[in-house]
C-alpha cells in the first residue's frame, strides 16, 4: 500500500474510533437513560451494539434516540427544569407535630407563587419512610411569599423521603424529592413483602392486575367492608381513589392515572377503582390507595413485583392505622 493510501486508512480508523467514543460519551452524559433493572433493583451497565467497519475493526455504537430521551421517573431529584424544592424546617423530632415549611425556587431565583390546580389541589405533599412502611399524603397551605406550611409528624426516628407533586403556571408537571430525618437511633427496615390484599379500619381492599415494565398496566382495586362490596365511595381529589406508586430501592415516584371520574356518566362509585400505571423497570413497587367513605379518607397499601412472571404473593398483615389529621389527611 502506498503512503497516501496508508494515511487514508489511518484517518478512517481514527474517525471510526472517535465516532464510537463520542457516541459512548453522549450515552454516559445523558440524564434521561433509565435502564431496566434486574429483580433485585440493580441496573446493569449498558451493552452497546458493535459494528464492523470496512477494515474489520469493531466500533461501539451509540444507543438509540428513544433510549437516550427516555425520561427519568419523578422524585429522584431535588431540582429539575430550573425548579428546586427547598425545605426551610431543619429539625424534626420523632413523634412531635412540626410546622414543616418549604418553598419551590423557580428558574428566576425567586419562590414560585402561582400553581396550576391538579387533582383539586395546587400542591400534593407525600412523605414516606425509607423502608416504605409508613405513608402520609398531605396538602400544605400557602403561608405567604411562596412558602408552604404543613403540620407534619414523623412517628419514629429514621430516614424519610418527601415529595412535592405540582405544576407551576406555565411550567411542566414536576415531582421533586428531598430527604428528611427524625433524630434518634433506629434500625433500618425492609419494604413489606408482596401482597395484593390490604385491611384498614375494617375495610378490605384487594388488587387485581400485574405491573409490566415499559407498558401501561391496568390495576383494579375492589373495596369491601364486612364481607360486602362498598358501592358508595365518595370523590377524593377528583376521583373515587388516589393511587401513589413508589419503586423500592430508590423510591422513584410514579404518576398513576385513574380510569374515569365522578359524574362522567360511566364511572361507578365502587366497589372497583381502576388505574393505569407504567413502571420503568423490574423489581418491587409499593402502592398506596387513598379512598374516602363515610367522610373519612383511609389508605390501603400493597407490594407488587414487576417482572417477566408474577411473583408469589402473601396476605398482608394490617399495620397500625391512625385517624385523619386536623386537615382531613392520614398517616398509615
Amino acid at each position: 500500500m502506498n503512503t497516501p493510501a496508508k494515511l487514508g486508512a489511518y484517518a478512517l480508523g481514527l474517525a471510526v474510533i472517535f465516532g464510537g467514543a463520542l457516541g459512548a460519551g453522549s450515552a454516559v452524559g445523558s440524564a434521561g437513560v433509565v435502564p431496566i433493572a434486574d429483580d433485585h433493583g440493580a441496573h446493569p451497565a449498558p451493552s452497546p451494539g458493535r459494528e464492523t467497519n470496512d477494515h474489520g475493526a469493531h466500533a461501539e455504537t451509540a444507543p438509540s434516540r428513544a433510549a437516550v430521551s427516555a425520561p427519568a421517573p419523578g422524585g429522584l431529584q431535588v431540582s429539575q427544569d430550573g425548579y428546586t424544592l427547598t425545605p426551610e424546617t431543619t429539625e424534626i423530632k420523632p413523634g412531635e407535630a412540626t410546622d414543616f415549611r418549604f418553598s419551590v425556587i423557580g428558574p428566576d431565583g425567586g419562590p414560585v407563587t402561582r400553581y396550576q390546580t391538579k387533582h383539586d389541589k395546587k400542591l400534593h405533599f407525600i412523605v414516606v419512610s425509607r423502608d416504605l412502611g409508613g405513608f402520609q399524603h398531605l396538602h400544605p397551605e400557602p403561608a405567604g411569599d411562596g412558602v408552604w406550611s404543613v403540620r407534619l409528624t414523623l412517628p419514629e426516628a429514621g430516614a424519610y423521603r418527601a415529595f412535592a407533586d405540582f405544576a407551576p403556571e406555565g411550567g411542566p408537571d414536576l415531582t421533586l424529592g428531598a430527604d428528611l430525618r427524625a433524630g434518634g437511633a433506629y434500625e433500618p427496615g425492609q419494604p413489606p413483602a408482596p401482597s395484593r390484599t390490604s385491611t384498614v379500619d375494617g375495610y378490605t381492599v384487594t388488587l387485581d392486575g400485574d405491573l409490566v415494565p415499559g407498558k401501561s398496566s391496568r390495576i383494579t382495586l375492589r373495596v369491601g367492608r364486612d364481607g360486602r362490596p362498598v358501592t358508595d365511595l365518595q370523590p377524593y381529589l377528583g376521583a373515587y381513589g388516589h393511587l401513589v406508586a413508589l419503586r423500592a430501592g430508590d423510591l422513584a415516584y410514579l404518576h398513576v392515572h385513574p380510569d374515569g371520574e365522578p359524574g362522567d356518566g360511566r364511572t361507578q362509585p365502587g366497589p372497583e377503582i381502576t388505574f393505569y400505571a407504567e413502571v420503568p423497570s423490574r423489581g418491587d413497587y409499593r402502592l398506596f390507595l387513598d379512598f374516602q367513605h363515610g367522610g373519612v379518607v383511609r389508605t390501603a397499601d400493597f407490594t407488587l413485583h414487576a417482572g417477566q412472571g408474577a411473583a408469589p404473593t402473601t396476605a398482608s398483615t394490617p399495620g397500625p392505622s391512625t385517624g385523619p389529621s386536623e386537615h382531613g389527611e392520614h398517616d398509615h
